[in-house]
This record gives C-alpha cells, structure tokens and sequence, in this order.
C-alpha cells in the first residue's frame, strides 16, 4: 500500500519530509509528487515537478519564466490531477495527503477530486476553517486546519502534522469491512421540506432489491449526483427535488450550476422527476437576503436559512427550463405533478401555499413537455403524500425492468 504526498517540495520540503517520515515509521510506503515551481526541491521527489508541468500542457521552464502564480497553479493543478489518476490506475495510489497554504491546496485537492470516491483523501492546509466548496467540490475530500501556517516544523506544526498522517495511515492501512452488494443504484435528491415522500419512495425501492443513494439537493448534493451519473455508478434515478433550479434561476445559494438534469438525459438511464420544493429560493439568515427581494414573502427555516417563496412568473420560466432539459432525455422518462402542494410548506394552511403560483408551474410543464417522448403523470396529492411518493417508486421500478437493469436483471 502507498499514500501519495502532493507538495511544493521547493518551499515545504521540511514538512513533507516529516510527513512521510511518519508515515513510513507504520510500514506504509510513500511517493512524492513535487508541485514546487520556482525553486529546485528541498528534498527527493518520486515525480518531479518537470513532469507535473508537462502533464498539465507546460514546462517548468516556461512556468518560472512567466512568473504567473496564478497560471503555474492552473498548470500544476492539472498536471497532478493527471499524474495521480496514473498512479491510481497503477496501483501506487492507496490514499492521497497534501500539505500547505492556498496555492497547494488548490492544486492538491483538483489531484484529489480526479480520484473516485472512496479513495481516502487527506488535506492538511491553512484554508481549511474558511469556505472549502472550492477545494471539496463533489468529492470526499476530508480538510484539517493546520492552525499555524506550515511553515517549518515546531512543536504545534509537529502534532497537527503528524496526525494528518497517522490519520492517512488509519484509513489506508485498515480494512474497513463495507459490505458492497451487486445491486442496481437508484439516486434520490431530497430536502427537508419533501423527506417524507423520499423516505416512502426509498422504503419502497429497497424492498423491491434496489440500492438507494440520497442526495441533499443544497447544490453541492446536485452536482454530486450529476457528477456520479456520468461517472457509470448511478443505473436510475428518482429526482424528487428539483429545488436547486429556484435557486439557479432567481439567484439563491443552493444552486447546482445550469447542467443539472442533463446528467441522466445524457446517459440514458430511466429517470422519475418531480417538481420537489421549487416554491423555495434558498438563503442564508434574514439579514443576508439581497436588497432587491424585499417586499416577497419568506419564511425562515431557521436562524441560518431564509426561504423565498417564487412567483407565477418565476415559475413559468422554472416550467419551460425543466420541461427542456427533460426533452434532451434518451432514456426511459416520466415527469410527476404533484397537485396538492410542491413541499411540506406548499400545502393549504401552509406559509408557501400559493395555488396560482403552482399553476403556473404546472401549466409551463404541460405546455412544453414532449409528450411523445416525455410521460406526463398527474395526481392530486402534495408530493408527500404516501400515495405519490409510492406511485413514483413503481414507474422507476417498472423501467429499470422493462430496461433490463432491474434488480437480478442485470
């Protein structure tokens, strides 16, 4: 086994150094992958730097000439990203640390989130208590705050060091025991406001020999899914939750980015969609909602999220983007209006409850869903209801029979 060390060995010889040291102390080998520009290492690599340069479409040559540290981390970024799929591939690659400030860690964690999940991924860096999405992405990439800058060794920098790399050691060195079991995956996109309909739907499909993968659907959860339908791991999908459009459309912060849904029209897989909590915009405390929102109605989930409710216009236009992504679809497809209520809060009695707002929804998606290609299915129920969460299940089971992909089809 072998845990891979991404490093500026030109500026962070010392620390990598010990790092590997105690890493090797358990019987645990270790290759060095130099990501230092400027200057020549301070210790040995296993890959130099030269050919992480050229790996990333460069040459160190032309990087210290340039002296552009923005262009040399776009490069070096790439070029581990490269190299430590190669070494994965070949069986060096057992587990992945980096080490350092900003510039490492943002090349470090683009090597780390090339890797597949569950390949442990360690990264010991100074950016680690601030805002991580960039560096984590869709991927379980662990962050541990290095407290002091790493920047020599001293009796703070030492243990904080040393326990990144016993903890690498843990996770390399010891069979965890996961059980994985050869049955076809279903991912769910959920939100607290349409739990209750996931839980059913997930009940239900896992009694029928299914493997269900819950998706929160925050943005970084559609992405993530998105990202492991195109990767081959997902054979179906149940998409509860298309919230993350609100937020992409009005400007919230839950947004997935304007590729979601394209992930299972591409791969052709079946695929069950539902219109789960688009009467939300998602924001942080109340205060932070932006100027140009006052006067909508909200509702605050709790101290640190505030909820906008959308508006007729806002879903027309949710209507007509999400009927078009499900038109590109080459897989078996069905699009579930739940009638009753979009969410928890969506119902009469109910702080979202705005049936002309959800008409406008529904209408949107009647208008210009293909129903040649696209099935329509209509229930009077909010979408937490038994009934529609149940109904939902059995059309995504019924085409993963009818695809061949279905459980002790495969």
């Amino acid at each position: 086994m072998a845990v891979v060390i991404v490093g500026t060995l030109d500026t962070k010889g010392e620390e990598i150094g010990f790092a590997r040291d105690v890493i090797e102390a358990q019987g645990v080998d270790v290759h060095l992958v130099d990501t230092g520009v400027m200057d020549d290492p301070e210790i040995d690599p296993d890959t130099p730097a030269s050919e992480v340069a050229e790996a990333g479409g460069t040459t160190l040559e032309a990087l210290r000439e340039a002296g552009d540290r923005g262009e040399a981390i776009r490069a070096m970024g790439q070029g581990a990203a490269d190299i430590a799929v190669d070494l994965h591939e070949d069986g060096v690659l057992d587990g992945i640390l980096g080490l350092g400030g900003s510039g490492n860690t943002s090349i470090a964690t683009e090597a780390m989130r090339a890797l597949p999940v569950g390949v442990p991924k360690l990264m010991v860096s100074t950016v680690a208590s601030g805002d991580t999405e960039p560096y984590v992405g869709t991927r379980d990439i662990a962050m541990m705050y290095s407290v002091a800058d790493v920047e020599g060794l001293n009796q703070l920098s030492r243990q904080v060091i040393a326990n990144g790399a016993l903890a690498m050691v843990g996770m390399v060195a010891n069979d965890p025991g996961v059980e994985i079991e050869d049955r076809p995956t279903i991912a769910i996109t959920m939100f607290g406001v349409t739990t209750p309909c996931v839980q059913t739907a997930r009940e239900y499909l896992e009694e029928r020999g299914y493997e269900t993968i819950v998706f929160h659907a925050t943005g970084t959860g559609g992405r993530a899914m998105e990202s492991l339908i195109e990767e081959g791991i997902v054979d179906g999908v149940l998409d509860v939750t298309t919230t993350e459009w609100a937020d992409e459309l009005v400007g919230g912060v839950l947004s997935a980015g304007p590729d979601r849904l394209d992930g299972a029209a591409a791969a052709g897989i079946p695929q069950v969609v539902s219109t789960g909590a688009l009467d939300m915009v998602n924001f942080g405390p109340r205060d932070t909602v932006p100027e140009e929102f006052e006067g909508r109605q909200f509702h605050v989930h709790n101290p640190q999220v505030t909820l906008m409710r959308t508006t007729p216009e806002e879903n027309a236009e949710l209507g007509e983007i999400i009927a078009g992504k499900l038109n590109a679809a080459t897989g078996p497809t069905a699009l579930f209006l739940p009638l009753g209520g979009v969410s928890m809060i969506d119902v009469e009695g109910e702080d979202f409850y705005d049936p002309e707002a959800d008409d406008a929804l529904f209408d949107a998606l009647r208008a210009h869903v293909d129903r040649g290609t696209i099935e329509l299915i209509e229930l009077d129920h909010p979408i937490n209801d038994d009934t529609f969460a149940e109904a939902m299940a059995e059309k995504l089971d019924a085409y993963m029979r009818e695809s061949g992909c279905g459980p002790d089809q495969e």
